[in-house]
């Protein structure tokens, strides 16, 4: 399934600089199980984030929204 995966961040440092927020949004073919598994990971894995990215090293506020496309949106991307 095509899904569209809107990560925010808020109060991010990268790098030693400070940014105020930072917005990533991909769309990725992946089954409902790794969907719940992302999720899962997400909600219960301290410091999620800065495990998983060069240069990030620190995250005020974060938030993923995961959504699934239609053939018709998928069409758009």
């Amino acid at each position: 399934m095509k899904v569209k995966f809107v990560l925010t961040m808020d109060d991010v440092v990268v790098n030693d600089e400070q940014i105020d927020q930072v917005i990533l949004d991909w769309v990725s073919d992946i089954e409902q199980e790794e969907i719940m598994e992302v999720s899962h990971k997400w909600i219960t894995t301290q410091n999620f984030l800065t495990n998983r990215m060069v240069g990030l090293s620190r995250v005020g506020e974060s938030s993923l929204t995961i959504e699934p496309l239609d053939e018709e949106t998928d069409a758009e991307y």
